[in-house]
């Protein structure tokens, strides 16, 4: 019964082996079960043994399965129980290979030097056979081992309730000591210590039915588990399924690449069955998969976090776009045994950027197309503009060519005649000459006056040098107005062009009109200076200024907007106590082009 019951876990538990090799201790365990089912077997032949020669045979051959027990009970507990100290494993190993060893040497066996003869007895009503002779002292290396098979377990057992799995350490490390303890009663019944039967097969298959019922618990655990599992499994795939997108994984060492049936169906992959990632790369697009070979390989030699996107061809031939992220997986010895990760069905945000990037690229171009208007717009402006202040200069100097070729020489002639009247009345009619007097002096300021202005008209254009045109005006002041006007320039010419220079001219104009009229300035202080790329011109009066109502009037509005004309600014500070200072910037090398805002 001991050895059918053996046989049959030995049977189950290799068949899971079968079906997870990597489960070393389920093998352990079916080499031990054959093996204590071998004893069982033997020691039944031994208890109706009835010759010598029987007797002798039947203890030389339970050597093997004793060998294979001893080897199979302290590998499973330093592989399942991951306790007992590998010296001591060691030691048992050597030591019971050499007991087998010495037991096939020795005649009849390690056991006796010679068995002289079977005693029976009645043991619980049944005849039993023991063996009578004479021990062999090797046979004392047996009983080391057995010994050190003994502390080995005390001490596997002790690690194993210290690190808390006090279930195994009694179960399996109680039950493999209680054992070691029972299978001394052999050497005492060689020795003729005991009166006994053999039964190391009821010791063993102690042992045997604890180690089972360990690994009986753990399958049970691992079938909960797997159901957990499934139904966790189950709840993912519905998840991903919602969130679209798909978990995956990759066995590197088999090749087998798993994913959720949702990303099969996407991809057009079998709904079971393995899958290669020669299979799952076939589906990325024709350009990405190189990239995509690079990256996984990188991120498996680096152990990096693979990320990338990339372009799959459904069976239909539509484009789908992917996002990866996936980690590898090493084991103990840093090789790489799988990645896992995600994917996550990104093509409603791909098609969002194409049509934005679209969109973009149309926005640019009617920017582009826009901006070419406005500057075609602004290029025919200035031209007009340049035109029109043109227009402006022959206007000007032809008025100021009348005023002094026609109205300057009329006012003369008024001035002539009435002087001729004055001396004719001056000795008859004193009075009357005195009225010609008068109208003598007011046609003659009224000629001064006139060519002034017709000098002042005439300089709108073509003043050269702005400088000098600059220090002919402040000399002009100063002779016709009495006003102390100087002109302060930092170098002798500056880079400003022929428009520029006009305007900036009718602007000083401007100002020494307004100073001289209206201010009452007795000093004008003209200055000229170069401010990194701009010219800086500031007029400067003692006048008695202005208040800011009078900020927006026409002449100030006329330099404002000479001022932009030539695309600089033009900035009016006044008050009662310290005059008017008009200061004008103007980027040197331009031309009149900006549009005015009046």
């Amino acid at each position: 019964m001991n050895a059918g019951a053996c046989f049959v876990l030995a049977g189950v538990y290799f068949v899971v082996w079968c079906k997870q090799r990597d489960s070393w201790p389920h093998l352990l365990f079916s080499c031990s079960a054959v093996a204590a089912a071998v004893v069982a077997l033997i020691e039944r032949f031994m208890l109706h043994g009835e010759t010598v020669e029987q007797f002798a045979a039947l203890i030389r051959w339970i050597h093997v399965p004793v060998w294979v027990l001893t080897l199979s009970f302290v590998a499973f507990v330093r592989l399942y129980l991951r306790a007992g100290r590998r010296w001591l494993a060691w030691s048992i190993y050597g030591l019971r290979t050499l007991v087998l060893i010495l037991n096939f040497t020795f005649t009849p066996n390690i056991n006796f030097r010679a068995i002289t003869s079977i005693r029976h007895f009645s043991w619980w009503g049944e005849i039993v056979s023991v063996p009578v002779g004479v021990p062999n002292p090797w046979g004392l290396l047996s009983n080391v081992s057995l010994l050190l098979l003994l502390i080995f377990f005390v001490d596997a057992t002790i690690t194993v309730w210290r690190r808390g799995d006090r279930q195994r350490a009694l179960v399996v490390g109680g039950s493999m000591i209680l054992g070691s303890i029972v299978a001394w009663h052999v050497p005492l019944v060689i020795w003729g210590v005991l009166d006994v039967p053999l039964f190391l097969s009821f010791a063993y298959l102690g042992i045997i039915l604890a180690m089972g019922s360990e690994l009986g618990d753990d399958m049970f655990q691992a079938a909960q588990l797997a159901r957990k599992l499934e139904e966790s499994e189950q709840r993912l795939n519905l998840a991903a399924d919602s969130a679209n997108f798909g978990v995956w994984e990759w066995d590197l060492n088999k090749d087998e690449v798993s994913v959720t049936r949702s990303r099969r169906n996407l991809l057009g992959l079998p709904p079971a069955g393995k899958i290669r990632f020669e299979h799952y790369i076939a589906r990325v697009h024709v350009d990405d998969r190189d990239r995509i070979r690079q990256a996984i390989t990188e991120a498996i030699e680096k152990r990096k976090v693979y990320d990338s996107e990339f372009r799959i061809v459904l069976s239909d031939g539509s484009v789908r776009w992917m996002t990866t992220r996936g980690t590898v997986q090493a084991n103990k010895q840093g090789k790489p045994m799988r990645m896992l990760g995600i994917s996550l069905d990104v093509t409603p945000r791909k098609e969002a950027e194409l049509q934005t990037r679209q969109q973009r690229a149309e926005l640019e171009q009617l920017r582009q197309q826009k901006t070419a208007l406005l500057e075609k717009e602004v290029v025919e402006r200035a031209r007009l503009e340049r035109e029109v202040i043109e227009s402006c200069g022959h206007e000007q100097r032809r008025i100021a060519y009348d005023l002094h070729d026609g109205v300057g020489q009329q006012l003369v002639g008024i001035a002539l005649s009435a002087k001729l009247l004055e001396q004719e009345l001056r000795a008859e009619r004193p009075a009357q000459a005195k009225k010609a007097s008068a109208i003598v002096r007011l046609a003659n300021e009224t000629a001064r006056q006139t060519r002034l202005t017709a000098r002042s008209l005439e300089g709108a254009d073509g003043v050269g040098d702005l400088k000098v045109a600059l220090e002919a005006l402040a000399a002009d002041v100063r002779r016709n107005c009495r006003v102390a006007a100087k002109v302060k320039a930092d170098t002798s010419s500056f880079p400003v062009s022929a428009p520029a220079a006009a305007q900036l001219y009718r602007i000083v104009q401007e100002a020494l009109h307004n100073a001289v009229k209206h201010g009452r300035a007795h000093k004008v202080q003209i200055d000229l200076a170069v401010d990194r790329d701009n010219m800086v011109l500031t007029v400067r009066d003692d006048g008695k200024g202005f208040n800011g109502a009078a900020s927006n009037g026409m002449g100030l509005r006329i330099m404002r907007y000479r001022a932009q004309c030539i695309g600089g600014s033009c900035e009016v500070q006044s008050n009662r106590a310290d005059g008017t200072i008009v200061t004008c910037r103007v980027p040197l090398q331009v031309d009149a082009h900006v549009p005015p805002r009046l």
